[in-house]
């Protein structure tokens, strides 16, 4: 908008006033919402709404993207699956199609969001940035401001996600450094990394399988460990690892549990701590209970470390 009024007006210095002048005088449209506003059409979102709906209240999803799920269209890895089983991920009120796989592929999430949204007729206003959300409790409701238009509603739900927006941590010699400096939200596939050598900063679950796919792309990754982790196997006795410790809990209280899972981890990985992955002095569920932090489910890079092809 700025721009458009810079290029109508000759005179600079009586440009930027007019623009400016322009910008603070126009109101923006009001658009009065009767259901909650959900920020977000992700999966959180989707099934946020799906539920309100299937209740018979209305609501508005703002996206600031033109699709939905866009951090699963646009900023994810190729080789990408869920690394829980189908039924632990699907959203309310619709189940995956039972021809998909037991760890769907990323094409295949993207497919049953497709199918969700479709399914309960969800239609999210999409180019929709909120810049601003205040509560207004003189009149009861909030006040949604996008980059052009105020939604005011009673209710308002934020479903944006905790991963949406990427952390690159300054450290010295980046400025130096001559090679690409990527995030994982960027990175595709191991397939440009081809024949060189690839240090990979994390090993969290996206760490451990970026190195991974580094590996199988004939790549030359090293892995940089800043604390202590659990790896647990994906599976256990035939079970997804999840899934076990959920039906275990029912009748155990969390350390036992965590004590099992590092028991039969053991026997499958050995001391992981020779590889120089330390484990935590708390148990994995029960860490992920106070601190949050998720055990990485291996899919194969413990293998590719203990035979060297990934350096740590």
């Amino acid at each position: 908008m700025e721009e458009i009024e810079f290029k109508k007006v000759h005179d600079p210095h009586h440009n930027i006033k007019m623009a400016a002048s322009t910008i603070i005088d126009t109101p923006s449209p009001c658009v009065w919402v009767r259901g909650p506003v959900i920020v977000g059409a992700g999966p959180s979102g989707l099934a946020a709404a799906a539920c309100l709906k299937n209740l018979g209240v209305p609501s508005l999803i703002l996206e600031q993207a033109n699709c939905i799920a866009s951090l699963w269209q646009f900023k994810t890895y190729d080789r990408l699956r869920l690394h829980l089983p189908k039924k632990f991920c699907q959203l309310p009120l619709l189940p995956f199609p039972v021809e998909f796989s037991t760890y769907p592929t990323k094409e295949q999430f993207l497919t049953y969001l497709e199918l969700y949204a479709k399914n309960f007729d969800l239609k999210p206003v999409f180019n929709e940035t909120v810049v601003s959300a205040v509560f207004d409790s003189g009149c009861g409701f909030w006040r949604v401001k996008t980059k052009v238009t105020e939604y005011n509603c009673r209710w308002l739900i934020v479903a944006t996600g905790e991963n949406g927006v990427e952390v690159i941590p300054k450290f010295d010699g980046m400025n130096e450094f001559n090679g690409p400096i990527v995030h994982t939200s960027s990175y595709k596939s191991g397939e440009v990394f081809k024949n060189k050598r690839v240090l990979v900063v994390g090993c969290g679950n996206s760490g451990m399988e970026v190195c991974l796919d580094l590996c199988n792309f004939k790549a030359f990754p090293s892995l940089v460990v800043r604390d202590s982790l659990h790896v647990l196997p994906q599976e256990m006795f035939g079970i997804s690892t999840f899934g076990l410790s959920m039906w275990l809990l029912k009748w155990f209280p969390v350390r036992i549990v965590d004590q099992l899972l590092l028991f039969v981890s053991h026997i499958l990985f050995g001391d992981t701590s020779r590889l120089g992955l330390n484990r935590p002095k708390l148990g994995p569920l029960e860490l992920k209970g106070i601190s949050g932090k998720t055990p990485v489910l291996d899919v194969g890079t413990l293998a590719k470390i203990k035979t060297g092809d990934i350096k740590e």
